[in-house]
């Protein structure tokens, strides 16, 4: 049985590029999320200076948490992210936790809202098509070319990825090129400071940050990469700095080209925003991008989600199963795993109310991860850091900021939700306690 946190001795996965690494970060952070965000935000906050901020503060959230992730996967260079950084930095409990989170439904949740998003939209290309099977479809389509592995899968995500950034700037072309229907004003003016430091401010902040969760994807895949503390930093800082600029630009296109009390309370605001860019079949087109845009998202979370449920197989005897890989590196049993866990969501619908209530664990596992850094510095300065995170002690204060406030906001919104995530949390602790115990009792061996 491998020590907890330490690689195997010898790795069967192909090593992924630098490239590869880039477009899933930034395949995995482009969803849903900042097509659908802006007409909430609208309803409080007036001031397109402001709005604009509100995206560019997240982006820069991201990079500090992007800038501690890069200082523990290049210390730690195994494939599993937040299983593999909470175990080095608290010990096998906490790591076991946050894996057994990612391992049921971290990843497969996620992958059920895409594909049934992807289903939605993709009733623009086969109209009174319903939109389950289609999204079925995708999620085994996607699994079947995760199965094959090697190069191919390879190949295919930043295909799809480059495909995805193509039309997202074909768009704000367009629309910055097409004329401004909109009624924002993009100068910052004497009201901002008072919409900047207010409560809709701080709240719409959350679900922003919600449309860059993504931005530490490359770590649950660094273990297969060539050259870790080279390649992954590069993957997550140009990967989150290339959605940053995305999100603040397709956003200005967004108010540029529609009137705000159009956008504002509606959930389809690109789709509102497409008809001003491209006339009556703007709809159809921009329902078209984002479908296809789902494509690399659901690959990226098909591609490191089971990782984590790998690491887990080599550390625990029980889960033996699902570290074994195909010939191609490919963890087939894991990623299986994986893809019924989504499809079972979609049958059952209820992948919204578990997202609701996984956002929590989520969110809590990202800030014990950063505080991890601080606490390794402190209690193990021996330690060697091929890459150090930039700009700390500050960058981490402020991921950790806002992130707290995220918490607080949480339960004081939503403190069933988050009690349930709790109690999911405590779940894997009960779990790791009760395999412990059985690996004492099968080899008289802890797990350390």
């Amino acid at each position: 049985m491998s020590d907890i946190g330490d690689p195997p001795a010898a790795r069967t996965a192909p090593l992924v590029s630098t490239r590869a690494a880039t477009s899933i970060v930034i395949a995995d952070m482009v969803g849903v999320g900042v097509f659908t965000s802006l007409g909430f935000q609208v309803t409080d906050i007036t001031s397109g200076f402001t709005l604009l901020l509100l995206w560019f503060v997240g982006g820069v959230v991201a990079l500090c948490g992007a800038f501690s992730y890069a200082e523990l996967a290049a210390m730690f260079p195994r494939s599993s992210g937040e299983y593999n950084f909470l175990t080095r930095a608290y010990g096998p409990a906490f790591g076991f936790m946050a894996g057994w989170l990612s391992a049921t439904v971290g990843f497969a949740a996620p992958v059920a809202l895409a594909a049934m998003a992807f289903g939605q939209y993709a009733q623009a290309i086969l109209p009174g098509t319903p939109p389950l099977p289609l999204g079925l479809a995708v999620v085994w389509g996607v699994t079947a070319i995760r199965l094959v592995g090697g190069r191919h899968g390879d190949a295919i995500q930043v295909g799809f990825t480059l495909l995805k950034l193509a039309l997202i700037v074909l768009f704000i072309v367009a629309g910055f090129a097409g004329g401004g229907g909109g009624s924002t004003d993009f100068a910052p003016n004497a009201a901002d400071p008072g919409q900047i430091f207010s409560a809709s401010f701080a709240v719409s902040l959350v679900f922003v940050m919600y449309a860059y969760t993504g931005w530490n994807a490359a770590t649950y895949i660094v273990g297969d990469l060539a050259d870790p503390p080279r390649s992954l930093p590069r993957a997550l800082f140009v990967g989150t700095g290339v959605v940053l600029v995305l999100y603040v630009a397709l956003n200005a296109v967004f108010l540029y080209t529609t009137p705000t009390a159009e956008l504002a309370g509606q959930i389809e605001v690109a789709l509102i925003s497409g008809r001003h860019v491209f006339g009556e079949a703007g709809g159809r087109l921009v329902g078209i991008l984002i479908c296809l845009g789902l494509i690399p998202t659901i690959s990226a979370m098909m591609w490191i989600g089971p990782s984590v449920t790998v690491a887990m197989g080599e550390d625990a005897p029980l889960l033996r199963v699902f570290a074994r890989r195909a010939r191609t590196g490919v963890p087939v049993a894991a990623t299986l795993l994986q893809a019924v866990v989504a499809s079972l969501l979609l049958l059952t619908r209820s992948f919204e109310a578990v997202l609701e209530f996984i956002q929590f664990s989520l969110i809590l596992c990202s800030f014990l991860t950063v505080l991890g850094v601080i606490r390794l510095r402190i209690t193990r300065p021996d330690l060697p850091r091929p890459v150090r995170a930039w700009g700390y002690p500050v960058t981490p204060l402020i991921f950790l900021g806002v992130t707290l406030f995220m918490l607080v906001h949480l339960v004081a919104s939503r403190p069933l939700q988050s009690l349930a995530g709790f109690l999911l949390m405590l779940a894997g602790l009960l779990l790791f306690v009760v395999a412990d115990g059985l690996a004492r009792r099968r080899d008289r061996t802890p797990m350390r």
